[in-house]
């Protein structure tokens, strides 16, 4: 599956194979942040979803469904803080 997405890219943009390193070093930290943020939005849908439902029987359970909404959303800042130290070696 990964290999079909990376193949899709480079057809859609030929120029990027012959471009050397620090075009695969963009590539690389685009791919980071896109598919980390897409994991988080799962995370943060399916977790979400279970605390609605857990608030909507225990209401003192907020404090702990915003922990885990929390940690969630780490997925997404752990993919920007990896493309940033990408790009920072570029």
């Amino acid at each position: 599956m990964r290999a079909l997405l990376i193949l899709t890219l480079l057809l859609l943009v030929p120029n990027v194979a012959l471009a050397g390193d620090k075009a695969w070093g963009y590539m690389a930290a685009a791919l980071s942040v896109g598919l980390s943020t897409v994991a988080a939005g799962i995370a943060v849908g399916l977790v979400g979803s279970a605390a609605m439902g857990t608030l909507g029987e225990k209401p003192e359970m907020s404090g702990r469904a915003l922990i885990f909404l929390g940690l969630a959303e780490g997925i997404a800042i752990y993919g920007l803080i990896v493309a940033i130290l990408i790009l920072g070696k570029l």
